[in-house]
């Protein structure tokens, strides 16, 4: 089943979503393992959307 992908979307690496959250990338890869993170596999590379990272950090913070 193909899933088709808003080109619009902000992706980022998991170094830059580390960075982003403010936490270590070991806990960028364990969170999209437990799936708390959605992420997307492109080119052997996990991915993860800046505005599901944005509601991550609402929830840690709300």
């Amino acid at each position: 089943m193909a899933v088709l992908w808003d080109a619009s979307r902000e992706l980022l690496t998991v170094e830059e979503a580390a960075k982003y959250l403010g936490v270590k990338q070991s806990a960028i890869y364990t969170w999209a393992w437990r799936k708390t993170i959605p992420s997307v596999r492109m080119d052997f590379r996990l991915l993860f959307d800046r505005d599901d990272l944005d509601k991550l950090r609402g929830e840690s913070l709300g």
